[in-house]
């Protein structure tokens, strides 16, 4: 059972040897208590949550979730654990777009593109001005990476090529980052002190819930840029856009909101923002991958396999 919907990639693997019912990305939640009594697998994307009631429904033929996403924070996986379903995600496929859309944001909201760009539309450039549409330079600036997993090395690895000092926060080491790039590992408020560009990697966890807050937004520099790519509830929204609108906080580059997909009133009216709609595997290659990746887990599982990548 398709949930909302999978891209073609995924449903001709599944459309192989599979019946496929597929809800429709204008389908409700209403209608997905509807849609999955009876499956043996339900495909499932973040905008989807994944509980008790909706796994009940299903009932006890029910062997696998599988997240069209790498984040799973949409999946109870404690339901999941106690009911013997097994939760996959999408990993790996998607680093390179998530993290070159992160350097996007950066160099965007670094020299206010947005802004640029909306004056150019409106007939507002008279021509050359000094002191107009200026911003930061990357070149000899420090970054900081919240999260050394897979997308943010490969974040930083981009990032090295402007000539940029390098500082990550890491649950351990990461030797191998550190001889490569040169970065230097820190605590959090040092990084968040001394960091130009703070980018942030995390899962979203109750320990990283609103890891940017006041607080946080306090030790930072008040030209620091501010970037998110992981998921939406590592940022307490209110406390970014007063920094921005207050003039204590550089510029911020947003691709995940809380409550999505409604995106916060205040930033969409703070200044110095690049706001993107969730967008950081949208490529051909990268969403095509997960759908191809879906499906591979979803015919391991239904064939009495492993899946390639079970979320543990």
């Amino acid at each position: 059972m398709i949930l909302r919907g999978l891209l073609q990639a995924g449903l001709d693997l599944l459309g192989e040897q599979h019946e496929l019912r597929v809800g429709g990305l204008d389908s409700t939640p209403e209608q997905w208590l509807e849609l999955v009594e009876g499956a043996d697998v339900i495909v499932v994307d973040p905008t989807v949550p994944v509980g008790p009631e909706l796994l009940d429904m299903a009932g006890d033929r029910l062997k696998l979730v599988a997240n069209f996403a790498v984040g799973y924070d949409n999946v109870d996986l404690g339901a999941c654990s106690e009911r013997g379903v097994t939760v996959t995600n999408t990993p790996d496929v998607l680093t390179d777009a998530t993290a070159e859309l992160a350097v996007a944001l950066t160099l965007s909201a670094a020299r206010d593109l947005p802004a640029a760009e909306r004056s150019l539309r409106a007939g507002e450039w008279s021509g050359w001005d000094p002191a107009r549409y200026r911003g930061f330079e990357l070149s000899g600036s420090t970054v900081g990476v919240v999260g050394m997993g897979r997308i943010g090395r490969r974040y930083a690895e981009l990032m090295s090529g402007f000539g940029v000092d390098l500082l990550y926060t890491s649950r351990r080491s990461r030797e191998e980052v550190e001889m490569e790039l040169g970065a230097h590992r820190t605590g959090l408020d040092e990084l968040l002190s001394r960091s130009d560009v703070i980018s942030l990697h995390l899962p979203a966890t109750d320990h990283t819930r609103h890891t940017i807050d006041r607080r946080a937004i306090d030790l930072m520099k008040p030209t620091a840029i501010l970037v998110n790519t992981g998921r939406g509830g590592l940022v307490d929204s209110s406390a970014v856009a007063a920094a921005l609108s207050e003039g204590r906080l550089g510029a911020a580059g947003l691709d995940v909101y809380e409550g999505e997909p409604g995106v916060p009133e205040e930033l969409l009216g703070a200044p110095r923002t690049t706001l993107t709609p969730h967008i950081g595997s949208a490529t051909y290659r990268a969403r095509d991958a997960m759908a191809e990746l879906v499906a591979i887990n979803v015919i391991a599982v239904l064939e009495g396999r492993e899946p390639v990548t079970p979320v543990e």
